[in-house]
């Protein structure tokens, strides 16, 4: 073997080594099993932001014991839904060290700018932390504090809970109304105005049929079951935007609901739609907030014509084929 192959060899050997070193696991230092956080609990926790690999972000805030989107004019978050991620948060542990070194975070996505969630944790006592989460393994996640550069291994807990949009700490619930008890529906969009009333049966009824026009009232419970139980994406906030489109909207519905000898109206305005997050801007009359809305759940009421109430004629048989001559 000559030197130069020797030279080589040793240093892939050495290589492997380091590699090696990098990843195995350590042993726990004195403090092993305490919380990576610090000794927090859950409810002294009152910010929490956290970020995506993508590039989104959502802050939720706890100003007065009730957690809130302050980016959306505080409206309400679901505590049902943050409070579990708190108690998982508060609960790793420094037990499973499996890296010390930075050049370890890059590989294992806890690096400052290469990581698949980042959370910012701030406490009623002032403490503020930043948690990185990175790769899975094993059903267990690679977690680093930001301040500092070890790597531990959390089990529990996976990014998938930690998504950075809105929509997963809410209730997206925007608009519900028995569909039982709506007796009349207006839609107006670009192709004109449409007027529905129940008869006293209940069953949908239009006006102004042309001859030989046949009513379809399917048409009917169908866009008023995705107007009835309308879900957001996203909330924006209370105050109206020019961008939101309202002053033209591309559709305005209005349901006329009834119970108990009570009558109340609910209008639902479609705005501008947001071409990148596939949504239209909604306004519902009976919440303060403006939100975002899926363009599927709405696309019926902006693009709804006419004859998209009727029932299509029947097609025609196709004519029998000509009986060919037999020849002489």
């Amino acid at each position: 073997m000559t030197r130069s192959h020797q030279i080589l060899i040793g240093a892939l050997v050495l290589q492997l080594i380091l590699a090696v070193a990098a990843f195995w696991p350590r042993t726990p230092p004195a403090t092993a099993g305490a919380p990576l956080l610090g000794p927090i609990k859950p409810e002294e926790i009152t910010s929490l932001t956290i970020y995506d690999d993508k590039g989104a972000s959502v802050r939720l805030a706890k100003p007065n014991d009730k957690w809130v989107l302050p980016e959306a004019d505080d409206f309400p978050a679901d505590a049902a839904k943050i409070t579990p991620i708190l108690t998982k948060l508060v609960g790793i542990k420094n037990s499973r060290l499996i890296a010390k070194t930075a050049n370890s975070h890059g590989r294992l996505q806890v690096a400052d700018n290469a990581f698949v969630r980042r959370v910012e944790v701030r406490t009623s006592g002032g403490l503020n932390q930043t948690l990185y989460l990175g790769s899975s393994s094993g059903g267990s996640v690679h977690v680093r504090l930001g301040s500092q550069s070890d790597v531990y291994l959390a089990s529990g807990l996976s990014t998938w809970e930690i998504n950075a949009d809105a929509g997963s700490w809410i209730d997206t619930a925007y608009l519900t109304i028995p569909l039982d008890d709506v007796v009349a529906l207006t839609l107006s969009n670009a192709n004109g105005q449409f007027n529905f009333t129940r008869d006293a049966q209940g069953a949908w009824t239009t006006e102004a049929l042309a001859a030989g026009e046949t009513f379809d009232p399917g048409q009917v419970t169908s866009l008023l079951s995705s107007v009835a139980a309308l879900r957001m994406t996203r909330p924006l906030g209370r105050s109206v935007q020019p961008a939101y489109g309202m002053a033209q909207p591309n559709a305005v519905v209005t349901l006329r609901a009834r119970k108990d000898n009570q009558e109340k109206t609910y209008t639902l305005t479609i705005g501008a739609k947001d071409a990148q997050e596939s949504a239209y801007t909604a306004k519902s009359s009976d919440s303060p907030y403006y939100v975002r809305v899926a363009e599927w759940a709405v696309r019926e009421l902006v693009e709804k014509t006419r004859e998209g109430f009727l029932k299509l004629p029947p097609t025609p048989p196709l004519p029998a084929p000509p009986v060919p001559t037999p020849k002489s």
